[in-house]
């Protein structure tokens, strides 16, 4: 068919990602608990960093700092955080193999 324009709102989308954030909040939380003590206690001190698109989400760093009660921080470029370390890693295969 021919392409329309649909309008939605920011509480359809809001309403439409409550799922996915809740699972992302949980994997979280268990990674977190199953962290050991001293990587922990780092976490605790400086801090969770989102990057990625999903950083971007409006109030989801609020969101995860309420619900684990840690400093939460959003990266200064999110969208090329993944290829800027994939560069990194590259750059330092010969001593990861």
């Amino acid at each position: 068919g021919l392409p329309k324009v649909i309008n939605i709102t920011e509480s359809e989308v809001r309403e439409s990602l409550k799922e996915p954030i809740s699972a992302i909040i949980e994997a979280i939380k268990t990674t977190l608990e199953k962290t050991p003590p001293e990587l922990a206690s780092d976490i605790m001190d400086k801090g969770i960093m989102l990057a990625g698109g999903g950083a971007m989400l409006k109030g989801l760093d609020l969101l995860i700092n309420q619900e684990t009660h840690m400093p939460v921080h959003i990266a200064e470029a999110p969208l090329d955080c993944v290829a800027l370390g994939a560069g990194k890693a590259l750059d330092t295969i010969d001593k990861i193999v």
